[in-house]
């Protein structure tokens, strides 16, 4: 069942099994109000169960890409195009938030960008391969976030 996303009242519905519940709500809800600033497109997501083709197309850029995959079990998913990028979205059980960005467009930006939710550590499986940026916000509290630019196609 899909989830419009509130960045007004916070909510941790879909992800309540995450030891970072409130700090993964708040980053979800950063990113719904991006998306509605920028592009005045309503954010929602879906189990991961529901959105299996967007989870193993996640799973697969960053396999192939970076040969490496993701230990923390999926919780939720979202795919849309606006302004001629298609956005993928998984967000993992342990507040881990990974995004694909591609520009539908040859030559256009592509890139996997990983967002850590406040309090959790960064996971074992991209310690050693990414550093990490921070950036303040009111909803997310401190985020955590770093990338990579996508070269094959997908």
């Amino acid at each position: 069942m899909s989830y419009v996303v509130d960045f007004v009242d916070v909510s941790t519905v879909g992800l309540e099994s995450s030891p970072v519940a409130e700090a993964l709500a708040g980053l979800r809800a950063n990113e719904a109000r991006y998306f509605r600033t920028k592009y005045a497109h309503v954010f929602t997501v879906e189990p991961a169960s529901e959105a299996p083709d967007v989870v193993e197309r996640v799973r697969r850029i960053i396999e192939e890409e970076r040969d490496f995959t993701i230990a923390s079990p999926p919780l939720e998913a979202t795919e849309f195009e606006v302004d001629g990028i298609r956005w993928s979205y998984v967000f993992h059980e342990s507040g881990l938030s990974v995004n694909v960005l591609y520009t539908l467009e040859e030559g256009g930006k592509r890139a996997v960008g990983f967002k850590l939710s406040d309090g959790m550590e960064v996971p074992a499986e991209l310690a050693e391969r990414f550093k990490f940026a921070r950036q303040r916000s009111k909803l997310a509290g401190t985020i955590r976030g770093s990338f990579f630019v996508v070269k094959g196609t997908y």
